[in-house]
This record gives C-alpha cells, structure tokens and sequence, in this order.
C-alpha cells in the first residue's frame, strides 16, 4: 500500500511539472489554436490529479479492500494492444500518429516480436484516424506501457505552404491482454455494429460487412476490429480489446467493478498526460516525465526507440 501511495504522489508532482509548462506556453505564445489546446490540456491535467488526490486520500483511509482487486499477476506480459488516435491538429494530427504507429511496428519487428493489424482507419490525406495492433514477443506489454500518453509533435506540415510551424497532438494507449479477471460484460450493455473494411488506401478488404464495432454504452468505449474476413472472429477480438480496455480502466480508478467505472474519466488517467514532445526543427524529443532530450529523430521515428524505453524502465525500478 505504501509503495502505491508513493506512485501515486510522485504521478501528482509529474502533473503539477506538466501544468507549469503548458501555464508558460500560454503566457508566451499568442497562438489562438495552441491557446484553445494547451487550455484543454490544463483542464484535463487539472482534473487528473484531483482524482489522483481524491485516490491518495481514499487508500489513506484504507477505503479500497485488497482483496479481489485487479493486479499485474492477471495480465500477459508478453502480448500487448497498441492503439493510436489522431488528437488535435487536424490532417497533420493524422499523419503525425501515422508515423508513431510505424515507428512502434519497426521496433516490434526490430525486436523479433510478432504483429498484427486489427483496426486501421486513414484520413484523407493518407494519415490515420484510428490504428490497432496486437503485439507479442518476450515482455511486450511490460516494455511499452509507459509509452501510454498524448505525444505532441512540432514541425512544419506538408501541407502548410507558409513554412509556419504547427503544434498537433496523438493518443498512444498500450493495453495488457487480460489473462484471467471476471470482467463482467452484461450483453445488454454492448451495442454491436458491423461494417465493410476499408485498407490502406481507401480500398475496401471485404464487399460484405465483416468489420465489427463494439460500444459500451455505460462508458462510451469503443472498440473495432476489421482484420479476420468472419464476423465472427472479428467479434471475438474486439470482444478481447474491449475487455483490455475496461480492465485498464478498472485499475485507472481503482474499482473492482465495471459498474464503478466513472464514465466521465473515460478518456483521462495515463492518456490525458503530456508524455512526450518531438520538434523537428530543432531536431530533439523531449521526454516530460525524464525531463531529458534525446536526439536524431529520424532514427527514432524509424523503431530505433531503445535508449528512451530504457530510461523509462530505470525510472520504473528505481520506484
């Protein structure tokens, strides 16, 4: 309990760090649309760590029971779901999370680890919406958690004519594969939708509608899987990342129970999070949580990502 309690205080400092700067940028870039950003993202920062006080103080008062709550020992540490969300910034955010869902598939196949595409979703400019993948190989899960995060990217776009530079964000979330947890899923809480899937390129895998969407409907969670040709076994994925998701969730707040899930929190906890910011004019990423610099991007976006999991898992045994 002790050694929670001191995550947890150090995950409030890394916030109120993170708020600090983002209060800067305010003060020094008149930036309408980066105003509008880093505002929503002190807000959200905010919110997190008044949850993360509101925790501290619950299992200050022993409120939350150890017993039958959710632990590492139920999850699979060699098989982890990467998912990849364009935030905000339009096209560019688009393209941005494109380019981080490639430097993940390179380190996986630099690492030897298998990989499979569940859910990919392009914008019109070729970037992506929306990107899912299963990863497995030896301590999958376990080395990339911490990449779990919005990631800010600053450059200027292909499509900008000006040369101006433009700040845009994506999501990275990296779920475990629940081995064993009674996730209770109750039938009438899941709307199921089914689609036709769209590849790379706009073309379309199936003519009939094979692609599976599932929502939660008490969280609003949505999970979709288009890489099997059966609905079936389609359903069945998406079944497994939703649970992945709940279960993560369940650990976020911990609560034992699906129906303790705060729906409003949806969304926050480690992905509301400034993780880390790649300028490419200036040739550095900026690792929020090491307050280190690490440079040669281009090496970096193509999978050469070792040095900063390192410095991430130093961090995590020195905790």
């Amino acid at each position: 309990m002790d050694q929670v309690k001191k995550n947890i205080q150090k995950e409030i400092k890394s916030i109120e760090h993170q708020i600090a700067e983002n209060q800067k940028l305010l003060d020094t870039d008149p930036n309408p649309d980066l105003q509008i950003m880093v505002t929503d993202e002190i807000k959200a920062l905010e919110k997190h760590k008044l949850d993360l006080e509101m925790s501290l103080q619950a299992l200050e008062s022993d409120v939350f029971e150890q017993e039958g709550s959710v632990s590492d020992t139920e999850i699979n540490p060699n098989s982890a779901i990467l998912e990849i969300r364009a935030g905000t910034g339009g096209d560019e955010a688009g393209l941005f999370a494109l380019d981080l869902y490639r430097m993940y598939l390179r380190y996986a196949e630099k690492t030897g680890w298998k990989t499979e595409e569940l859910f990919f979703s392009e914008n019109p400019m070729g970037g992506i919406k929306t990107a899912t993948a299963s990863l497995k190989g030896k301590d999958a899960y376990n080395v990339l958690k911490h990449e779990s995060g919005v990631h800010r990217v600053q450059r200027v776009p292909v499509t900008e004519a000006g040369g101006r530079i433009h700040t845009s964000t994506a999501t990275v979330a990296v779920l475990p594969e629940v081995k064993k947890i009674d996730v209770d899923i109750r039938t009438e809480d899941i709307k199921i939708d089914f689609f036709r899937s769209g590849g790379h390129g706009g073309q379309n895998v199936n003519k009939v509608s094979t692609a599976v969407r599932l929502t939660h409907i008490p969280t609003g969670v949505v999970v979709e899987c288009q890489e099997e040709r059966h609905q079936a076994k389609n359903r069945e994925k998406a079944m497994e990342i939703l649970k992945s998701r709940l279960y993560n969730m369940m650990k976020e707040q911990q609560v034992q129970n699906i129906s303790d899930l705060r729906s409003e929190q949806v969304g926050s906890g480690e992905r509301s999070e400034k993780i880390r910011t790649y300028n490419y004019p200036q040739d550095r990423i900026t690792d929020h949580r090491l307050n280190e610099n690490f440079h040669n991007i281009p090496a970096i976006m193509n999978g050469e990502i070792e040095k900063l999991l390192e410095e991430m898992r130093k961090i995590e045994l020195t905790l």
